[in-house]
């Protein structure tokens, strides 16, 4: 399609069944098995936490602003680790110490880090502010956040104690391995927009579609909260 990228069209079919997926839900089966099984099971968990991360439309969002301008591997590399460590330690931490926050307050902020990211893809903090934000660390600190809406459904759904530590970290191993399929698809479409003249004429569209996705993600989890109380 080469005036409409293909990751356009992920954006407006993430909007489509937002609604079906608002607070990190997981589907009545999973949350049934979550909230039943008891002792280790590693491969369900694995399965579990990386069908979180490749359904997980508000993480793919952020993810895919992250690296909208990256071109090198190691860059990649770097800015997928700092997220990764920053919501790996935000679920572990949060479900270990009991730790849950309103999962619409968590997903309303997400939202929030997907216009960020847009924002800054655009260039919009030197002008307005006249510095520039450090990346890696907005990328580091927006991955606390993400694992904090994580940890709080987990929570939510009062896994057993035991096994909890592994089942936990079996379940974190399925999320970066969702992760780096995600990234692997986006930068395989990525690859192929980048090398289109057209690709900085829709970069800045897109973009403004991002940030416009960020609010009406937003916009869906402070009604949800609302509606919810």
């Amino acid at each position: 399609m080469p005036r409409a990228p293909v990751l356009l069209l992920a954006v407006a079919a993430s909007l489509l069944w937002a609604d079906t997926a608002l607070a990190h839900a997981v589907t009545l089966g999973d949350k049934g098995y979550i909230q039943e099984v008891s002792g280790f099971h590693l491969i369900p968990f694995v399965y579990l936490g990386a069908k979180h991360m490749v359904t997980g439309y508000d993480h793919l969002l952020f993810l895919f602003g992250v690296i909208f301008f990256l071109y090198g591997m190691k860059q990649i590399g770097i800015y997928v680790s700092l997220f990764a460590i920053g919501h790996s330690t935000t679920m572990l931490l949060g479900v270990w110490l009991d730790f849950g926050i309103s999962s619409y307050i968590i997903d309303a902020i997400i939202g929030f880090s997907v216009v960020y990211k847009a924002l800054d893809n655009l260039g919009a903090f030197p002008r307005w502010f006249g510095f520039q934000p450090s990346t890696k660390a907005a990328t580091l600190i927006f991955g606390f956040l993400h694992g904090f809406g994580l940890a709080s459904r987990i929570i939510d759904y009062e896994i057993s104690p035991d096994g909890l530590w592994p089942n936990l970290i079996a379940f974190n191993v399925g999320v970066e391995v969702g992760q780096l399929l995600a990234l692997a698809a986006i930068l395989v479409v990525m690859r192929y927009w980048r090398a289109m003249a057209s690709f900085a004429r829709q970069a800045y569209a897109v973009n403004v579609v991002l940030m416009t996705a960020g609010f009406a993600l937003m916009g869906l989890q402070i009604t949800g909260y609302f509606v919810a109380t």
